[in-house]
Order: C-alpha cells, then structure tokens, then sequence
C-alpha cells in the first residue's frame, strides 16, 4: 500500500519518531483501516517509560483508534469499505478455557492480525502495541477489532470507547458489577477513573467518590456524576471516606493508579463484604503487602480488570448509543486534539496531569 506515517520507537530510552512507515495489505481475516482519530493513552506512555513493556523494537505506538474501513482482507464478512469503526484490542477468541466455559469477558487469547506495518527506511517490521498500532495513518487489524459504529457517531470522540472509556465504565459494569444504591469510590481521576466515575452514575450508585491529587480533576468528576470528593493531597483518604459514608465504608473501590499506595487505600476503605478493583496498569516488579486479618475479617473481595473485562462487539455499540442520547459525556474528556508530531508533547501533559485525555487527528 501507499507510503504512509506513524510515531515510531526505536529503541530504550528514545524519543518518539514521526517516520514513513510501510503497511502491507491485510490477510485472511483482517482489515486495513485508514485511521480518522486516535487517544494518547497512559499504556501508551508505559510502553514509552519502560522501555518497551516486553516488546521488540521499533514499536509502532498506539491503540485507541477510530477510522473507515479501507480495505478488507479475505474471508472477512459484515463489513465493508467505508465502514466507520473503532479499533479494539480484546475481542475473546472463542476458544481458550474461559471462552469455553461460557465467560468470554475473561479470555486469555485475544484476537490479534499479523504484524503488518514496516519502517519504511530499512523495512524492519514494527511491533504495534497491542496488535493496533493506531498512532499511524493506516493499520491492519484482525477484522474482529474493527467494530462498527452507529450513524452520527463522531469518530474524534469515539476513539476513546477503544480503551480509556470501555475500561473505567467496563471495570464498573462488568468485572465488578456496581448495584444501585451502592456506595462507589474511584481513586484516580484521569480518562479511566472518570470513565468508571460514569459508569458508577450509570449503574444507579448512590454514592459516588472521586479520590485525586488534582482539584480540577475533582471538578470534572462532580460533573460527570460524582456525588463527594477527596483531595488525596491534603486528606487523609480513609478518614475522609468514612466520614461521608458515616462509617460504613464503600460496597466498591476502584484503583485506577496501580500504585501499592492506591491500592492500599482501596483496601482500607471497604465496608463489610466490600470489593476491591484493581484497574490501574502497575509499573513492572511492583509488590504491595496486603492486611490479611482486615481482608478475612471483612470479607473483602479483590479483583483486578484488564480493559474493563469488554466484549467490543456488543459493549462499544452500546457506549456509543449511550453518548449519541446524552447519558455518556465524551465530550468532557478530551482535553486537547493534536496533530501526530504532538505525541511527545501529549505524553509531558499526561505525566504533569495537565490533560484527561489528548485527541491525536489525522486530516
């Protein structure tokens, strides 16, 4: 196919590169996408701060895509060129041991393309963070991952059902499902903690907690559903948590940080037969004691949610259902939209805290 960009890593400790980049045509069960809109998120900013997460290099970066179906591999069926869709990275295989016991929410092999994409100026082949490699003008993925969007949806916006919204709304919804009338804290208020600060509106909390360092962020999460703040840079968290619970504690935590320190405060502050949700990507060789004694005692539950546990197929079509009739602000949460060569930049605004969410555009 044509010559085409992408923001590229070249090896530990390098900076991005904006560089031509080759993408060969999409095989059996895949589909070319030309990419419309694509999120910065945090993983990507992890993958960046160690130096790789695992991966070979060059890294093509990039996973929270929107774009139109340009072309489609062969096989491939309910879809067709000119389709607008958002690019996933989960979709459940179908046959590893949880798929077959029923619980795709819970799959261990999720479908990935081949790797496609080629630094044009030596032909090496790019491995792109998590099969997607959005932050591109084109990327070829398995054609499960292109999931459909309803009419009228925009796709600047619908970049982020793609990781950042369907984890923190998933998180709530589905790996740890909030009843209504229940108690909700959220520690963490980027793109993610609002997200599941959302979902917790959505499911019918009845109270709802945004725990961070940032007041504008706190802010934000008031207008996006939550009843009560704490400001974790002057309070103590747990006191001020079971000051507005009068005690009780919270049914529900989600740590969105992933740090020891967030998620031993999402520990402390459960009430009796409570649940811990750890959502937050943990930097590598991160260890935390747990209160075994206050775990029994109260009956707490941990659980831990990748990407809000989705099944992009059936979840995405929803949110973005739920943002066409005004019940999922979108809108709230893109902070700044970019051009490609911004990437760097984005992730300083990322790490500062000055953005919930950078939009990079493609023309």
């Amino acid at each position: 196919m044509t010559s085409d960009r992408g923001a590229v890593l070249n090896g530990p400790g390098e900076d991005v590169s904006i560089e031509p980049i080759r993408v060969d045509p999409p095989g059996p069960g895949e589909v070319c996408v030309r990419i419309v809109a694509t999120g910065v998120c945090h993983t990507d900013l992890h993958v960046k701060a160690t130096n790789g997460w695992g991966m070979p290099f060059p890294i093509l970066l990039g996973h929270e895509g929107a774009s139109y179906v340009e072309a489609l591999g062969p096989g491939v069926e309910g879809l067709a060129e000119g389709d607008p869709v958002v690019v996933s990275w989960l979709s459940p295989c179908g046959r590893c041991p949880a798929c077959i016991r029923g619980d795709p929410r819970r799959c261990s092999s999720p479908l990935r393309a081949e790797q496609r994409a080629h630094r044009a100026s030596d032909g090496a082949l790019l491995a792109p963070v998590l099969r997607c490699g959005t932050f591109a003008t084109r990327a070829v993925v398995h054609a499960a991952d292109a999931v459909k969007m309803p009419p009228g949806m925009p796709l600047e916006k619908a970049c982020l059902l793609a990781c950042s919204v369907s984890t923190g709304t998933g998180a709530v919804l589905h790996t740890s499902p909030v009843w209504a009338g229940a108690a909700v804290a959220v520690i963490g208020c980027g793109a993610v903690g609002l997200s599941a600060v959302q979902g917790a509106r959505l499911a019918g909390a009845g109270t709802i907690i945004a725990v961070d360092l940032r007041g504008g962020k706190l802010e934000t999460a008031l207008r996006l559903g939550a009843t009560d703040t704490v400001d974790a840079s002057s309070d103590d968290v747990a006191e001020r948590v079971r000051a507005i619970t009068e005690g009780a504690g919270v049914d529900f935590s989600f740590d969105v940080v992933g740090s020891p320190a967030s998620l031993a405060d999402a520990i402390r502050i459960l009430g009796h037969a409570g649940t811990a949700t750890l959502v937050g990507l943990p930097s590598p060789e991160t260890q935390a004691s747990l209160p075994l004694e206050r775990l029994f005692m109260k009956k707490a539950t941990i659980r831990v949610s990748h990407g809000g546990d989705s099944i992009p197929a059936g979840d995405f079509p929803v949110l973005a259902g739920l943002y066409l009739e005004g019940r999922l602000d979108l809108d709230s949460m893109v902070s700044r939209e970019i051009g490609l060569e911004e990437v760097e930049e984005a992730f300083g605004w990322m790490e500062r805290g000055e953005v919930i969410k950078s939009v990079i555009r493609f023309p």
